[in-house]
């Protein structure tokens, strides 16, 4: 174990190539690893939703509504078998809730074993395989493949190495980065999620009418090959490349520059070189353990319900826009990446605010108050068939009310909770915490679309029923989500009640 670790301690072979040849020799490399440790995550994770993305998008050419303008000729309108029946919706729905349901059982258990490994080799693992998965579901579309069940199978196995991803970029930016700038750095970088869902929404529409499969394929291979660019250049840990993150009384962390001993085999340096070994291993938190840290359930349940509404606008948001629009599959999906736009703003807004005010929770649930109105609004507003602009605009804002506490509280809410103090500087349990939460969440994110499938599939032709039922069900959730905060949410008030008194007295005083 401890040769393993030592092999491991010395970096990805990529970043010991360039030290090799000096390339880091006149740069801060504090800062010069901070940046590219979030810069390289942020492609990791991209790829992620970039390669999430295409199902949702290719669900309109595996059935194709032959009433819309762009399939007036019933011979060019010929659905992909099995999908082509009445039951199209309830298979969708199988799909969804294949992947998603593996996605989030595999959340609990990744954040355990991304503690226990390597977290580069791990992150590595799941891309490269999250990118075979994409890239075979595809491939069905050139080996005539018409069998449920090897969609099923494929969209099960994705989800669960597609579970892999969030834990370990996580973890990674967290050891690097202290509490202090936290919501905006991770607001800014939590952008990941929606410009996957962008990309990959827009490489998905690319192909899908011509041939779907590539819609699957190319995703694939970029997620595969930015797996094979981490491998060799993403350093997870500041201790790889000998720096050593200290806590202070600051509200950031400061760092320090830890050199190779010159004399490896003096008694000294070798006493403490036991100690860094030592303190670079600490024990792992328990599940229970996690769970007893203040917040994390109310923050998971509160996650629950806003990822249930971000997903089902992930799988279902272009076969709405194309049922109340009439859009083609190609624009309706270029659409919908608008939706996304806004949740990128949402992020980063509600990152950067929860910094200044340090209410984290407050601004969850300003969010989500105003996001259900937001639904009942769009709802109506896209029953009168609205023009283009009109239709931007709404899918912006509602991006930003959605994807904004979905954001925070997947990045900077389960950061500073798996560093929480009572956690002692325990850094391991950061992976452990975020699986939990997200977890908690997916399991919310697989109910979504399976319930949107459920009540768009007992609609059946009466489309305005559909559609509203569906949305009636996000406004509950979004409701949920808000009620679950309320605790943390007056605990704040009272804390920015009691502050603001404390320095009126003070000033009244003076």
């Amino acid at each position: 174990h401890n040769l393993f670790y030592k092999m491991a301690a010395r970096g990805p072979p990529g970043v010991r190539l360039l030290q090799w040849l000096g390339f880091s020799a006149c740069w801060d490399r504090q800062k010069l690893y901070q940046l590219w440790t979030l810069f390289l995550t942020f492609l990791c994770y991209t790829s992620y939703h970039l390669s999430r993305k295409p199902i949702s998008i290719v669900k309109n050419e595996l059935h194709k509504n032959c009433n819309t303008t762009d399939h007036n000729s019933t011979a060019n309108c010929s659905s992909w078998k099995p999908f082509d029946g009445g039951n199209y919706e309830s298979l969708f729905g199988d799909l969804d809730t294949a992947f998603l349901f593996a996605y989030a059982g595999g959340m609990f258990f990744s954040g355990h074993i991304a503690e226990r490994s390597n977290l580069r080799y791990f992150l590595v693992l799941g891309m490269l395989s999250s990118g075979l998965m994409t890239a075979l579901f595809g491939l069905g579309y050139y080996w005539n493949i018409h069998t449920m069940a090897f969609f099923v199978i494929v969209q099960a196995v994705a989800g669960v190495v597609q579970a892999t991803g969030w834990p370990a970029v996580v973890t990674c930016v967290g050891s690097w980065f202290g509490k202090g700038r936290r919501g905006f750095i991770m607001g800014l970088w939590n952008s990941h999620t929606s410009v996957g869902n962008i990309l990959g929404s827009l490489i998905a529409a690319a192909f899908v009418s011509e041939a779907w499969g590539l819609s699957f394929i190319v995703p694939g291979i970029i997620i595969a090959s930015i797996g094979v660019i981490a491998f060799f250049f993403l350093v997870t840990d500041p201790k790889e490349v000998g720096i050593v993150m200290e806590d202070s009384s600051e509200k950031d962390r400061t760092y320090s520059v830890q050199e190779e001993p010159l004399v490896p085999d003096s008694a000294p340096l070798l006493a403490d070189e036991r100690k860094v070994q030592s303190a670079a291993q600490p024990k792992a938190i328990s599940f229970w353990g996690a769970l007893k840290i203040p917040g994390v359930v109310e923050f998971s349940l509160c996650l629950f319900f806003a990822k249930l509404v971000s997903y089902t606008f992930l799988y279902w948001l272009p076969k709405y826009i194309r049922d109340e629009e009439d859009y083609s599959s190609s624009v309706s999906g270029d659409m919908s990446t608008l939706f996304d736009v806004g949740g990128i703003v949402g992020g980063f807004l509600a990152g950067t605010i929860s910094d200044f005010t340090g209410g984290r929770a407050t601004c969850c649930v300003v969010m989500l108050v105003l996001g259900a109105p937001m639904l009942y609004v769009t709802q109506v507003v896209f029953q009168t068939k609205p023009s283009t602009s009109t239709a931007i605009g709404m899918l912006a804002a509602l991006g930003f009310l959605v994807n904004g506490p979905y954001a925070l509280i997947t990045t900077a809410v389960s950061a500073d909770l798996g560093t929480h103090k009572s956690l002692k500087g325990n850094a391991k349990a950061l992976s452990t915490v975020t699986a939990i939460i997200d977890g908690t969440g997916s399991i919310g994110a697989a109910v979504g679309p399976l319930l949107a499938g459920i009540i768009l599939n007992k609609a059946g032709k009466q489309q305005a029923a559909q559609w509203d039922n569906v949305f009636y069900m996000l406004m509950a959730s979004d409701a949920l989500a808000c009620l679950f905060l309320l605790r943390i949410f007056v605990k704040e008030i009272k804390g920015w009640c009691s502050t603001g008194c404390c320095r009126q007295e003070a000033s009244s005083n003076t």
